[in-house]
């Protein structure tokens, strides 16, 4: 069990090693198989992160990216210099493998794909340091999938080596720049436009939040000359930040933005002038067909990194404040003993497991359907996706506001880490789209894919499959949530258009409690089954009474049961009996 007051910070320490829901998320989603060779990764990962990467992560944060806009000749070069410490982060993480370990050499003799789950817990240690850091580089494996898909030949022979090396010197990394001054997520008002021009095409316009807007690679969207107006007449393009022959290519950055939290990241304002571009046409007949469903597959992807964002947060927020509470007294008494302070210190932790169970599940459906050709994992994922961007990401704000207020006043002074966390989760609601876009992204995906079906099914599922008898009240919750839901969905058909948007963003939050209710339940039997251990089950139960099931505010509640007689279990992730649930 862990004892947190033997710590001064989180800082420092391995962030794999010190996480048991995280080494309890592997087992269950790493194949047994791969398991030895993935642990050895995660403990490395987990090193450098906690360790070099968090440390420094403080230092960018005051330091952020600035923009020499040109030299002492008054020419214009638009070079965007960082600090070394944010140098030596990105360092750190291309040669440990952030986007290159799938297509290493290592990788290549174990004649397997690298478990997605593996993968995305580099990025959730990542998260929990920096996730400035996370958005600068985390867009390189979108952009390159997408040039893999899409791109001809030549230009998946120029980028792709480059774009998943493990040499930080020679890599290239990726950035996606989409919203304009005329709009942010109606990207059929775009006024960028695209001309051919022999093998390449030029780009003209302005995108105004270009996040890694130094970036070797960009993927954006553009007009060509002679497409339609609106949605269907848009063409996705990677726009090199260098052209063929070497010089400069024709990237204008105006300024960059200067943000409330992120900092590590450059945001800009750009102006593309004859910017050499290639266009990502695949085996279209039209320079505009599908190029903005081609756009939202990496966009897709994006979310789910912005949701893991999130989820990092609240593991960080709550690893901070478990510290500094298990350190400081008050009143006579260590701030762990009040049970006050325990309920809140339950509710954020109830909170991060519930996050990362969610963004993990991302993994393991993105690993069907990409590798194993699942087209019911892809229809699920089509859903999934929106709906976790929509709900870790505001987890991630709750949990840092409540571990900073645990902190007190130090907790909103710059030199403790709280601080930061807060700045930082406020942007993940807006990347990719804001809640209200999310929702409209899902009725999309239950409109088109009937994506709703499969993530009721595997909600059912789970809760089918609860047999232990502490389980029966989540089980319980859960099935009713599911009558609710197919009501809510029956009344949706029969509704007008508007009367349906009304409705939709409850049916999107109740999806949400469904899916992280039934993972949490999940977890939990396997740890019954396997640790003889009913302390997911009883985080588990939280989660549906608050959630799904309230009680009677008169009622005993679970949360009481945690805080008054299973405290340090929970609390330290030991062991509950669960015949005492």
């Amino acid at each position: 069990m862990i004892d947190y007051s033997k710590y001064e910070s989180a800082i420092g320490l391995n962030w794999y090693e010190i996480d048991p829901d995280l080494q309890l998320l592997m087992r269950q989603s790493i194949p047994p198989e791969d398991f030895a060779w993935s642990e050895g990764w995660l403990k490395k990962w987990g090193a450098v992160c906690g360790g070099p990467i968090a440390q420094r992560a403080e230092i960018t944060d005051k330091n952020p990216p600035k923009l020499v806009k040109y030299d002492r000749n008054g020419m214009e070069i638009n070079e965007v210099v960082h600090h070394p410490t944010a140098i030596e982060t990105k360092r750190d993480l291309w040669n440990n493998g952030f986007n290159g370990l799938p297509w290493s050499d290592e990788a290549k003799r174990r004649g397997r794909p690298v478990p997605a789950s593996m993968m995305t817990a580099f990025s959730y240690f990542l998260a929990e340091a920096e996730t400035g850091m996370l958005c600068s580089i985390g867009m390189t494996a979108g952009a390159a999938e997408l040039i893999e898909r899409y791109g001809d030949d030549r230009v998946k022979a120029e980028f792709l080596p480059r774009m998943r090396s493990m040499n930080y010197d020679e890599a290239w990394d990726g950035a996606m720049f989409l919203t304009e001054r005329t709009g942010g997520s109606d990207l059929g008002v775009l006024t960028t436009t695209a001309r051919k021009s022999g093998d390449t095409w030029l780009l003209n316009g302005l995108k105004w939040f270009c996040s890694n807007v130094d970036a070797k690679v960009i993927m954006t969207v553009a007009r060509p000359v002679g497409a339609p107006e609106g949605i269907k007449g848009i063409g996705l393009f990677a726009v090199p930040k260098t052209k063929r022959d070497g010089t400069r290519n024709g990237i204008h950055i105006r300024r960059i933005k200067d943000k409330l939290g992120t900092r590590a990241v450059p945001t800009a304002e750009v102006d593309f002038v004859d910017a050499e571009a290639y266009i990502l046409q695949g085996n279209a007949q039209d320079p505009w067909e599908h190029g903005i469903n081609r756009m939202m597959e990496m966009v897709n992807l994006s979310r789910v990194g912005v949701g893991i964002m999130g989820a990092g947060i609240a593991r960080r927020s709550f690893f901070e404040a478990s510290i500094y509470a298990s350190r400081r007294d008050a009143f006579g008494r260590r701030l762990t003993d009040w049970p006050l302070m325990r309920e809140d210190l339950l509710k954020i932790q109830m909170e991060s497991e519930s996050a990362s169970a969610m963004v993990f599940e991302c993994a393991r459906v993105a690993d069907q359907a990409r590798n194993k050709g699942d087209e019911n994992a892809a229809s699920y994922l089509r859903i999934l996706a929106p709906l976790t961007k929509m709900r870790a990401t505001r987890q991630g704000i709750e949990c840092a506001s409540k571990s900073l207020e645990v902190v007190g006043g130090n907790g909103y002074i710059e030199d403790w880490p709280m601080a930061r966390q807060f700045r930082d989760a406020q942007c993940h609601t807006i990347w990719e789209g804001a809640d209200n876009i999310m929702v409209l992204d899902s009725l999309r995906a239950m409109a088109k894919h009937q994506s709703h079906e499969p993530l009721l099914q595997r909600v059912a599922s789970i809760a089918g499959q609860a047999k232990h008898s502490s389980l029966q009240g989540p089980r319980k919750a859960i099935e009713a949530g599911l009558g609710v839901a197919r009501d809510a969905l029956t009344r949706m058909a029969s509704a007008d258009g508007e009367e349906a948007l009304a409705m939709s963003k409850h049916l999107a939050d109740l999806f949400c409690d469904l899916v992280q209710g039934a993972l949490l339940v999940e977890e939990a039997s396997e740890e019954i089954s396997k640790a003889g251990s009913g302390r997911k089950a009883l985080i588990a139960r939280m989660y549906c009474e608050n959630r799904l099931a309230p009680p009677a505010r008169s009622a005993p509640r679970a949360i009481e049961q945690a805080a008054l007689k299973h405290f340090d279990a929970m609390f330290r992730y030991g062991k509950v009996s669960p015949s005492e649930i």
